[in-house]
Formats: C-alpha cells, sequence, structure tokens
C-alpha cells in the first residue's frame, strides 16, 4: 500500500514499493542457459517470443523497458508490450458525485470520446512493458508466476530484483508486468510536483491544514496536467488492471499461471481471483490489504498491530526493556506533545549539501515509526533520544526517505488516485476513519487521528481528483477455492497482521502464515519467509513452513 510518507531504506513507495529495487539490486538470479518454459500455443515457442491478439489485447515481443535504475536481469529477460483498451468498463457517475468547479468541461470532453466510440472509432489503446525473466533451472516447471506490485502505483519491473532475491524464479519463469499508469507503461501517469512537495514540506507543519491545502493544491495539478493530455482517469482502478493481466495470460498462449502480490499487489490479487479465476493455479499474497477493508480504518489498525509488535518485543528483551521502559507509553506521550509543540530540527541528507530543515510534529512521528517498523532493531533508541531531547536520528530517517532519487517521479499517482478516490474513500467517510483512529490510540489528537498513516489528506486529495466511485461490488470479499498463501508480518504496520487471516477466512485452501519480527512485505526481509512463498508454489496444498520455528527477534540497539 502506498503513501504520502518516504519510502523506507528497500522499498516501495514513496508509498510502499519505490525503495525496494535499491536494497535489493545486485543480487540477481538471472537464469542464464535456462529452458524456458513453453506458451500453450506457438509451435513450442518460449513465453514471450510469439506475437498473440486475444480478445481486445495483443502482446508483441521487443525490446525490455526503459527503468529507473539499471536492472541487470533485463539482460536475459524477454520482453514485448501488452496493447489493451484504455478502458473496458463503463458504468454512470453516482447519484450523489457532484461537479466541482473547472470539472465539467473536461467530463464533456469523456461524454464526445465515448460518443465517437459509440460511431466507430476505435477506443483509445495503452500499452504495458513486459518482462519474462527466465526461470533459473534448465527444467521450469510449466506454469510461470506472474508478479503483481504494490503502491498503488509502483511499477512491476522495479521489483525485478527483489523478488530474484528471494529465489522467486528458482524454479519458474516470473512475469512482471507494470500496471496500467506506471513507470514504464504508456502512458505513465507520475506527477514529479507531488514527490517534489513531498520532500519540499519537510520544514513545514506535518498535520498542519495550510499544509494539507498546499497538498491538495499540488494534486489538483497533477489532475488537471493528466487529464489536458487526454488521459481518462476513471480508466486507472483495480478492476480495469485485473482484466489486463487477464488479458496478459491470454496473449502469452498461457493456460495456467501462479499469482504473487505484494502489499497493494494483494489488494488487486484479490480483485483478480475473484474477477478471473479462470487459469490461476495458486496465488500468493504478503502484506495483505484485503478490497472490503482498503482505506483509513484499516491503516491505523496495522498501525496499532505493528507499533504492538515492536514495543511488546522490547518489553520482552531484559536489556531492552530496563534501557527503554514503558516504550509504548513514552512513543505515545511524544505523539501528544509534539502535535502540540513541534520541534524543528536541522539535518544532513546524503546527497544534499545544504542543510535540511525537519519540524516533528506527532503526525510526522507517527509515519515515521510506520517505515521505521522496518528498522525495528534501533526503534526503541530513537524514541528514546528523542524523548530526551535529540531529535536527530528520526529526522535524518523521514528526512533522508523523502529526498531519495527513488522517491521522486516514480509513482503513478493516476493510478494512486485512480484507485484511493474510486474504490476507497467512497467507501469509508472521514469521521469513520477518526473514529477507528480513536478507538486505537484514544490519547491522540483529532488532527493526528485524521490523517491515517501513509494516507494524508486522502479525502480531500479525492475531492481534488473528482472522478466517480466504483459499483459498490468493489469491496466484495473473495471467496474462492484457488489454493492461496496468505503472508503477514509481525511488525507490520502498513497493513495490519491480521488482515492476513481475515482474508484467509473466504479462501478455502488457504494457508495463513504471520512471520514474526518482519515488517511489510515479509518476502523482501526474511529468507524464512522467501523459503515457504518458494516452497508453495511447489506444492500449493503443503507448503512448508518449518522454519518458524527457529525465527528470533531482532537484538535492539542498546545506547550508552
Amino acid at each position: 500500500m502506498t503513501s504520502h510518507c518516504p519510502p523506507r531504506h528497500r522499498r516501495a513507495s514513496r508509498r510502499l514499493a519505490a525503495t525496494l529495487a535499491g536494497a535489493t539490486a545486485g543480487v540477481l538470479v538471472a537464469g542464464l542457459g535456462a529452458t524456458p518454459a513453453q506458451a500453450e500455443s506457438g509451435a513450442g515457442a518460449p513465453i514471450g517470443t510469439v506475437a498473440r491478439t486475444a480478445g481486445g489485447a495483443r502482446f508483441e515481443p521487443g525490446p525490455c523497458p526503459r527503468t529507473a535504475d539499471p536492472i541487470p536481469a533485463l539482460e536475459s529477460a524477454r520482453c514485448g508490450t501488452l496493447t489493451v483498451p484504455e478502458k473496458r468498463h463503463r458504468h454512470k457517475d453516482h447519484k450523489d458525485h457532484k461537479d466541482h468547479q473547472g470539472q465539467q468541461e473536461l467530463r464533456d470532453q469523456r461524454d464526445q470520446r465515448d460518443q465517437k466510440e459509440r460511431n466507430g472509432h476505435p477506443k483509445r489503446k495503452i500499452t504495458l512493458a513486459v518482462a519474462i525473466v527466465p526461470a533459473a533451472t534448465s527444467r521450469p516447471a510449466p506454469d510461470p508466476i506472474v508478479w503483481l506490485a504494490g503502491g498503488p502505483g509502483d511499477d512491476a519491473v522495479s521489483e525485478i530484483p527483489m523478488a530474484l532475491a528471494g529465489g522467486l524464479n528458482r524454479d519458474r519463469d516470473v512475469i512482471f508486468m507494470s500496471q496500467r499508469g506506471t513507470y514504464s507503461a504508456d502512458p505513465e501517469l507520475t506527477c514529479r510536483n507531488v514527490d517534489e512537495f513531498a520532500a519540499d514540506s519537510l520544514g513545514l507543519v506535518f498535520g498542519a491544514q495550510s499544509t494539507g491545502r498546499l497538498h491538495v493544491a499540488e494534486t489538483k495539478k497533477c489532475h488537471d496536467r493528466l487529464a489536458s493530455r487526454g488521459v481518462d482517469l476513471t480508466a486507472y482502478n483495480g478492476t480495469e488492471s485485473s482484466a489486463d493481466y487477464d488479458a496478459l495470460r491470454k496473449a502469452l498462449g498461457i493456460r495456467q499461471w501462479n499469482v504473487f502480490g505484494i502489499s497493494y499487489g494483494t489488494d488487486l490479487a484479490l480483485q483478480y481471483m475473484r474477477l478471473h479465476p479462470e487459469g490461476i493455479r495458486s496465488v500468493g499474497i504478503d502484506g495483505v490489504l484485503p478490497p472490503s477493508l482498503a482505506g483509513g480504518a484499516v491503516t491505523w489498525k496495522a498501525a496499532r498491530e505493528g507499533f504492538d509488535g515492536i514495543f511488546e518485543a522490547c518489553a520482552q528483551q531484559p536489556a531492552c526493556n530496563t534501557r527503554y521502559p514503558n516504550l509504548k507509553d513514552t512513543f505515545e506521550r511524544l505523539v501528544v506533545e509534539l502535535e502540540a509543540r513541534p520541534v524543528t530540527t536541522t539535518v544532513t541528507v546524503p546527497g544534499h549539501p545544504e542543510p535540511v530543515k525537519v519540524v516533528l510534529d506527532g503526525g510526522l512521528l507517527v509515519n515515521w515509526l510506520t517505515f521505521a517498523s522496518h528498522l525495528a532493531a534501533g526503534v526503541p533508541r530513537s524514541i528514546d533520544e528523542l524523548a530526551h531531547g535529540n531529535p536527530q536520528r528520526i529526522a535524518e530517517q523521514y528526512a533522508g526517505g523523502k529526498l531519495s532519487p527513488q522517491a521522486i517521479g516514480r509513482v503513478s499517482h493516476g493510478l494512486v488516485f485512480g484507485i484511493f478516490c474510486s474504490e476507497w474513500t467512497p467507501f469509508e467517510s472521514e469521521a469513520d476513519v477518526i473514529r477507528a483512529g480513536r478507538r486505537l490510540f484514544p490519547t491522540f489528537p483529532r488532527s493526528v487521528l485524521a490523517n491515517a498513516p501513509l494516507l494524508s489528506w486522502m479525502h480531500a486529495d479525492c475531492r481534488a481528483w473528482d472522478i466517480p466511485p466504483a459499483p459498490r461490488s468493489i469491496r466484495d470479499v473473495t471467496r474462492s477455492d484457488i489454493p492461496t498463501l496468505v503472508l503477514s508480518g509481525g511488525f507490520d504496520a502498513q497493513t495490519a497482521p491480521s488482515s492476513g487471516p481475515y482474508a484467509a477466512r473466504t479462501l478455502s485452501r488457504s494457508t495463513a502464515v504471520t512471520v514474526p519480527y518482519v515488517a511489510h512485505v515479509v518476502f523482501a526481509d526474511s529468507p524464512c519467509a522467501q523459503s515457504i512463498t518458494r516452497s508453495f508454489f511447489a506444492s500449493p496444498t503443503a507448503p512448508d513452513t518449518g522454519c518458524l520455528a527457529g525465527l528470533r527477534p531482532p537484538q535492539f540497539e542498546i545506547a550508552p
């Protein structure tokens, strides 16, 4: 799941996945010399080497896509593009959806485009980049794995290094397709101005209404720029993306494949299972965000569960508990104090010669810990230093994430808001978010509770984005007998650990696993999770989870 906050040291997104590729790059399994899996048709040709049309989609072999960072595995990949309609599914605007000033003209343009289609003009097409990384074995299994990226808004191609570092292509080809609107797709719906404001606003009070207004103004600029290019902003969502993956399988001539989704990719995987179950052998989901829950309330739940996991692990280690007693109470007291009296400091960030001003308030501290759960061993020390008047460690980590090159110009905000504003906010009010936060963090002031971690100003952004809601069925629970591996992390403060078992309840052949002491997307950080995942795709009804018994909590840093 994505956010309006900085990416952490290795992964996903100003939102979750943007930095993923950076930490795992170089740890690659290229699969050189492997015999590729074969397509169902095409005279035994390897998957991805034959042009084919299926329904309204066409796959064309071709060069590998552009990437923001070098990805050596692409040198041995088979690449191409999938061309699909920009919009297959149309529904009328919701009766409560109101026109905002300046938007009627854009809506009229969409209506004219629709009329042209009805008069025989072809639908607008978009292209999605495809990269097929061969298996590391000379005798791969016939059913490849397709990777669904996180975010929303992250580019699957950028996550190739993480997938290969975990050995996902040990026995199978792995297919990466850019979701519509993402970095290697055409059109790509990135908006640097939104990312640059996130960096430039370090010196503003995070939760101030004035900061929110500036933030939403940048969102509106993004909206208007994309709409002026003729982009149909109502076409970038989970329903269309699910249809894209169904079209990809058919256009590649694959009879059956496996699905692996991380973070927001779990939301998409569950939608895909519900809407297009044909041809899916098995599904793995890691860092689970069920479509029926997606939004601010479940994000507050994730924060509560992930934070408590770290606090409890510290309390159970004598050295940590002695040096940092009552860590939970200390953290929550600091949130309240900083929200009332923000602290300003100056830090040095690699790659930025000038000192960087950072203002820490309560909301920023909550967002920092949400990402710092990936660096759990240092969390108690950082909180203790802040409590004793030293905000430097926290400010440096937070600023370093926001100012990272991987946080600028990588995320598809067109897809982000297409999902947030059609699938999430129409089904959850701002009051719902505040009530959920208050139940879980009763001491936090309303100004903190109004912005769930990672989702600051989301409802205001969506008023500016001005698209109609998806059909209510978008919130349906997925019921399926497809074998499914449901992975959660005990320190996950971005998608609630309890959301894994929640999703598994209606997946009759599922295996739900919580990997302790690991944060969001356990496959990225846990060799045990990687082993379980590989064993699952080899034997979907009987994955080997034996490694869980040997896991131990991190050794927390103890300051002198």
